[in-house]
């Protein structure tokens, strides 16, 4: 009984850290360049970090405005007319596992694969 409890641990244990090995990995991947601004499911614009030049752009969703940044190769939600405004205490956008989202405005700010996009809006 007690060499069945061990085992028993031992690949409780194994999953464990399987799982959090597999997590990190998701977690801290390199992720690209390319990023996506989309409402709704809809790609609004696409945008490669590296060679997009600084700018603001406004996202209007039924009478709210969300202002998007883009600054020095990063993207962020600068400010937003949202209740709660998690988007903007988000900060910049930092990592492929976790994106920037406006749930009031339906708005998603993520990393994307070049080859999933479809067209490029600038």
């Amino acid at each position: 009984m007690k060499k069945k409890n061990i085992c028993l641990a031992g690949f409780c244990a194994a999953l464990f850290l399987f799982g959090a090995a597999g997590s990190l990995a998701v977690w801290f991947r390199p992720h690209g360049s390319w990023v996506n601004v989309m409402q709704d499911g809809m790609v609004l614009y696409s945008f490669d970090l590296s060679s997009t030049p600084d700018q603001t752009i406004d996202i209007e969703y039924n009478g709210s405005i969300n202002t998007i940044q883009i600054k020095d190769g990063r993207i962020r939600v600068l400010s937003a007319e949202c209740p709660d405004k998690t988007c903007v205490h988000m900060g910049w956008l930092e990592s492929g596992a976790l994106p920037v989202v406006c749930l009031p405005n339906r708005l998603v700010i993520g990393f994307a694969e070049r080859e999933s996009v479809d067209a490029v809006v600038k």
